[in-house]
């Protein structure tokens, strides 16, 4: 063989040597990312165990039990709290507010879209493929600010109390005295004598609520405009089920109520803009278009012919206008010129521009039929609430994938944290759980708040700067857990701190809360969701009158 050919012959030879240890790495890498991803994307199926559904008993009977109950539960080692978990840990569970919050320093674009998960999170979800398949939709990012439940509390208190937040109407009317009055009786109530209806540690002050309930169903007007066509305006028939019923449900009961609507604008408190923000997205959006740009120019051009027509828009500027929206692109479609409104909003997020004590947080209702709009509610008793804590569905935004690669693959039997599961198998861990995970998705909000109070289950709400619905009145702290996102890894440790006796407090909480949380078709009841939300509006307009 001559020289040339062994020459060519060993060239081969590294050639077909580089090739294979090429396609070694590359079946090295794919098998660790496998095996990487394979307990992230599995889904797990449902357990077997059958569901003892919740039925009313008289108050000798529940306490009874839960005595029992609180008794073989503080005698057990394993549901205790941990002994080593100290104040420290309950301390970590709590929000951190501006200057502990972490500095991240801003690029010139969109601050939701340019701080860094690395900067809040000690995890980084490990699944790049989940978002290929929505493209278009980002995941944003953790807030550069934390703003807790007890600070939003207090900035309500404090807009509640500037005058300086108040816009002054251009010329007067009776309807402002009116307004200042009611503003004058809810503020000098005295202490007003037991409500059985109402179950008073589930308010900031029970008093201060009655009395401008009462004061809202003897004095508020609302006035409807007749503009705006349909299906967009006025058509609350076509979005009565799913995640954005809420819309359909209120345009629905405020349009064909009796005792708050008047036909006479002069009169009126407040005045209502019927349209559905997930109508006009499944209408006017160009699908992979990226641009929202008509829709704004749309509701600008409505709000153009209203204020042509009327003269109770340039009034106030707006602000004793309100409109419920509960489509995720709401909060964007709705700056501009309908910024002083009372914007009551699913997707109530205090770190972008929802501002307490004037905006209303709108509870997004999932309704699977409008003829049973409550569905199945009720759970089982503390008791027999075995799991200590269900969450399940798509990996939707940048928390839930962490929370599932902290814990869906943890050996605690009683942590059961799933992707997506069945919707029957779902409600049956709601009804088993003692506490039901509420994780933000693409937003703030999810349906699982309202789906927990529901089914009973105690909500875990992990969802940074969310404002939960009614914050107002409600004092959410008595009756929910919030777990700030960046301590994900600690939930299971926060959730076992919390004492058997307080829990059990919790869970009644929750049941006396639900009628605050439920639709009613035909005439709404008193004190249910529909109520509420008028109330809220109500509400924060009094307490911008000065």
């Amino acid at each position: 063989m001559d020289r040339s050919r062994v020459l060519r012959f060993l060239s081969q030879v590294e050639t077909c040597r580089v090739v294979l240890l090429m396609v070694l790495v590359v079946a090295f890498v794919s098998g660790l990312q496998y095996f990487e991803l394979a307990p992230v994307l599995s889904i797990v199926s449902p357990g077997n165990g059958t569901v003892s559904e919740y039925r009313e008993s008289n108050d000798t009977t529940k306490s009874t039990e839960n005595e029992t109950f609180l008794a073989s539960q503080e005698a057990s080692t394993e549901l205790k709290p941990y002994n080593n978990i100290t104040s420290e840990v309950l301390k970590s569970s709590e929000h951190k507010f501006l200057n502990d919050s972490p500095k991240i320093e801003a690029s010139g674009q969109s601050r939701r879209s340019n701080e860094t998960a690395s900067s809040l999170h000690s995890l980084q979800p490990r699944i790049p493929q989940i978002h290929k398949k929505y493209p278009h939709r980002s995941t944003k990012k953790p807030p550069v600010v934390v703003i807790s439940i007890t600070q939003m509390n207090k900035m309500i208190l404090k807009r509640h109390n500037d005058p300086k937040n108040s816009l002054a109407p251009r010329w007067g009317l009776k309807v402002d005295e009116e307004l200042r009055t009611a503003r004058d009786k809810i503020k000098n109530v005295g202490l007003l004598k037991k409500d059985d209806n109402l179950y008073a540690p589930l308010y900031h002050n029970l008093s201060i609520f009655k009395r401008s309930y009462e004061l809202m169903e003897q004095t508020l007007k609302v006035y409807i405009y007749s503009e705006g066509d349909r299906p967009i305006f006025h058509q609350p028939e076509a979005i009565m089920e799913g995640i954005y019923a809420s819309e359909g449900w209120f345009m629905k009961l405020m349009e064909s109520n009796h005792r708050f609507l008047t036909k006479d604008p002069n009169i009126a408190h407040l005045f209502y803009l019927p349209f559905s923000t997930r109508i006009l997205q499944q209408k006017l959006y160009v699908h992979d278009s990226h641009s929202r740009r008509n829709l704004v120019k749309y509701l600008k051009n409505y709000l153009d012919l209203i204020a042509s027509n009327y003269p109770f828009w340039n009034r106030t500027r707006g602000s004793d206008h309100f409109f419920t929206a509960c489509h995720d692109w709401a909060p964007a479609e709705t700056r501009g010129p309908y910024i002083n409104c009372i914007r009551s909003l699913c997707n109530a997020d205090v770190g972008v521009d929802f501002v307490v004590g004037k905006d209303v947080s709108l509870p997004e209702t999932k309704i699977s039929s409008s003829q049973n709009p409550n569905g199945n509610i009720g759970g089982n008793r503390p008791s027999k609430r075995t799991i200590l804590a269900f969450f399940a569905g798509n990996l939707h935004g940048y928390v839930r994938p962490i929370l599932l690669n902290q814990w869906s693959s943890r050996p605690e039997p009683d942590m059961k944290i799933f992707n997506r599961i069945d919707h029957k198998s779902y409600i049956r861990y709601m009804k088993r759980s003692r506490f039901c995970v509420c994780a933000k998705g693409y937003e703030v909000n999810s349906p699982r708040v309202v789906e927990s109070v529901l089914y009973g289950c105690v909500p875990v709400i992990i969802s940074d700067n969310f404002v939960p619905p009614f914050l107002e009145i409600l004092n959410w702290e008595s009756f929910a857990v919030f777990v700030p996102e960046k301590e994900i890894p600690n939930l299971r440790k926060i959730l076992i701190s919390i004492p058997v006796r307080r829990y059990v407090e919790m869970q009644k909480r929750v049941m006396k809360v639900q009628k605050h949380f439920m639709w009613h078709d035909g005439e709404p009841v008193r004190y249910d969701v529909f109520h509420m939300i008028l109330h809220s509006v109500w509400y924060n307009r009094v307490f911008q009158t000065f």
